[in-house]
């Protein structure tokens, strides 16, 4: 009888757990315990998820395409280096905590703000870490030895450098600018962290009386209750139709005060009626206007959302909604509402919250800009850095040519506080993180991890934060180490529903990659995933990809199971006559099957070479499936039934040899527990640090 060295059926929960620790007892995920042959680094940094975040779709896609690369990389002989780590997120992460604190009935001014970052280092300390638990049941090949939080003691020193390196230098200033403030979590926000909605409302069409005149000119708005804050009208001045109108005097309604008509090129002249008011304290681009003309600014909204005394007697402490109605009600009853038009348009929220962000005057700190956004646009242009898909260029430099100065104040209480006397604000989450390549290698002390693994080679993002950290991560690479961060920035697609949308928890359209794993396994969702992503457009993802990848496991498993529980095997074969192609072609009476698998083995392994260096993922995976299913299995084994000698049985081995290689970075857990039972002599102690196949 045959002695089988493979299990009947390949089960993943059985095995994953278990190859995981193999790796770990290993090192091998740690650069410095790599064998000899590992000597030119490889470095990537993972982008650090927050500490309140839960696997997603999207984290799957990020980590299996990163552990592709380091995996093949660590195969192919390199130091190779994936750093992991968590950002501490302060606007998510203090406003988890805070929920937690109202079940008990406190706010965190309750606790005062030394109890309560305590108890955000205790939730951190409990949750902080679930998700790099999670990337592990993906299979990810992290350096869990150096992970680190953007709230480490050495991380903030770096923070600190880098804010006191740019105050010294003059480009950091405060000043009194109209920002984006949330009402809700009581912090400005920089334009990349609001998120738009699109909601049905009305623009109501209102009636401003010329001074001294029956005549009135109208404006169009969507928010009727910041015209108690008006400082002007404005048109086109291209706009003929407002001419003669210029210059003149309008009497702004309810609050009777005499305000201008104005020409700015910023006004779109097909909005409404062309005619627009501009209230500087409570709309960016109106605050801009306001700096050119020069003109009063009315606060008639404040933090929490509600209206000032400047807004009048009879709005004052009302929130905003109840101001609009009471205010449209005043319009009708003094003959000064035209019309009211049903609009729908996108409405600015908060990213974290979801409420609807304030437009509002504030003292902020502010990093400027003009010279950092030309570092960025430059070391793209001149090709250093280069985005792939290429497309991606356009949003990166359309952004940086049109930078304001960077608001990196924020009013929380978690964070870097800004280190400055008397100042009680904390940085913005992305100061910090953009940092994230040299801060996590020991920067701004010259370690040896710096020195040897910066810069890093290639960050895997997604579309989403181009601008929100991949450019500021280039100009702070340029900035304090006088190298760029990374050569490639890989984009890769977004993963969607099956009807093209985006996923969403909250509707119950967000796919848990975590319950993907637990029914299929590990290496069937990383096949199902990737199998699907091209680079080049989103993901409408399908279950059926997954269930694909379940069925070649089980493919795989059977096929291995043949080769090695066929009798020439039990035969010692050397390790090193496995190794090479070589080896075969001093074979005298190769059949024309032999002849033709190890041919399209040669072509396969030059095509995956290609592939994987052009990050063509999905297409070397796919080229890897059919040679294995339909060259290898449906057509070689078969053959080799026929031959069944010890040539035959060395060639088996070779193919599968070869074949757990090129797949490892795919689907690294069965191929690694099928390479524990190959029996030859001399083998790696593990399939992650074997050879890469090379044509």
């Amino acid at each position: 009888m045959v002695e089988q060295i493979l299990s009947k059926t390949y089960s993943p929960s059985e095995v994953e757990w278990r190859i995981y620790k193999l790796w770990e007892k290993s090192n091998f995920f740690n650069p410095d315990k790599l064998p000899e042959r590992h000597k030119t680094p490889f470095s990537i940094v993972i982008p650090p998820p927050n500490i309140t975040g839960s696997l997603h779709m999207g984290h799957a896609l990020n980590t299996i395409i990163q552990d592709i690369l380091v995996r093949q990389k660590r195969m192919q002989g390199f130091k190779t280096l994936w750093l992991p780590g968590t950002d501490h997120a302060g606007i998510a992460t203090q406003n988890v905590v805070e929920k937690e604190l109202k079940k008990e009935g406190l706010s965190r001014h309750d606790l005062g703000r030394e109890k309560f970052i305590e108890r955000v280092w205790q939730w951190r300390k409990i949750y902080g870490n679930i998700i790099l638990d999670q990337l592990k049941k993906l299979g990810a090949s992290c350096d869990w030895s150096r992970t680190r939080f953007t709230m480490d003691e050495e991380y903030q020193e770096a923070v600190k450098e880098a804010f006191l390196h740019y105050f010294e230098k003059g480009w950091i200033y405060q000043g009194k600018r109209v920002i984006n403030w949330c009402p809700r979590c009581q912090t400005s926000l920089s334009d990349l962290e609001i998120e738009y909605q699109e909601e049905k409302s009305n623009l109501w069409y209102i009636k401003y009386p010329l001074k001294n005149s029956p005549d009135f000119i109208v404006v169009a708005t969507t928010r009727p209750e910041t015209m108690l804050g008006d400082s002007a009208v404005a048109v086109n001045p291209k706009d003929e139709r407002y001419k003669n109108l210029v210059g003149k005097m309008v009497i702004l309604p309810i609050q009777n005060r005499e305000i201008p008509i104005i020409t700015d090129p910023l006004i779109d002249a097909k909005f409404g009626t062309g005619a627009v008011k501009v209230t500087p304290a409570h709309d960016l681009t109106d605050f801009e206007i306001g700096l050119s003309h020069k003109l009063k600014s009315y606060k008639a909204i404040d933090e929490a959302g509600r209206m000032t005394g400047e807004a009048g007697k009879n709005y004052e402490g009302l929130d905003i909604l109840e101001c609009r109605q009471k205010v449209v009600e005043e319009l009708k009853s003094l003959g000064l509402l035209e019309k009211i038009e049903p609009y729908s348009h996108r409405v600015a929220k908060c990213y974290r919250c979801e409420k609807t962000i304030e437009p509002l005057p504030s003292k902020q700190w502010f990093l400027k800009m003009d010279e950092l956004a030309k570092i960025a646009i430059k070391e793209v242009k001149n090709g250093k850095v280069k985005f792939i898909p290429k497309k991606w260029e356009k949003i990166y430099f359309d952004w940086l040519k049109n930078i304001k100065d960077w608001c990196i104040s924020r009013q929380l209480w978690w964070g870097h506080k800004i280190p400055i006397n008397g100042v009680e604000d904390v940085l913005d989450t992305w100061f910090s993180s953009a940092l994230w390549p040299f801060a996590t290698l020991g920067w701004p002390k010259k370690t040896e991890d710096l020195k040897t693994f910066y810069p890093t080679d290639i960050l895997v993002t997604d579309r989403g934060i181009v601008n929100l950290w991949v450019a500021r991560m280039i100009f702070s690479g340029m900035e304090f180490m006088k190298k760029i961060p990374f050569r490639d920035v890989y984009i890769h697609a977004t993963v969607l529903t099956k009807e093209g949308k985006r996923m969403s928890k909250s509707l119950g359209t967000g796919i848990d990659p975590l319950g993907l794993i637990e029914k299929y396994g590990a290496d069937a969702t990383r096949f199902g995933i990737i199998w699907q992503e091209t680079g080049a457009q989103d993901i409408h993802f399908g279950e059926e990809a997954i269930i694909a990848g379940k069925k070649f496991c089980n493919k795989f498993w059977n096929a291995a199971r043949f080769v090695l529980g066929n009798k020439p095997t039990r035969i010692n074969t050397n390790y090193g006559s496995l190794r090479s192609p070589h080896e075969f072609t001093r074979i005298k009476n190769l059949s024309e099957a032999d002849k033709k698998i190890l041919n399209e083995l040669n072509k396969l392994v030059k095509s995956v070479n290609k592939d994987l260096g052009n990050y063509h993922f999905a297409r070397a995976l796919q080229t890897i499936y059919y040679f294995f299913w339909h060259k290898f299995c449906d057509y070689y084994i078969e053959e080799s039934k026929k031959q069944n000698d010890e040539k035959t049985q060395k060639i088996l081995l070779y193919v599968l040899l070869t074949s757990l290689k090129l797949l490892h970075p795919f689907i690294p857990f069965i191929t690694e527990e099928i390479y524990q039972k190959l029996p030859v002599q001399n083998k790696k102690e593990n399939l992650m640090v074997e050879e890469w196949p090379e044509p």
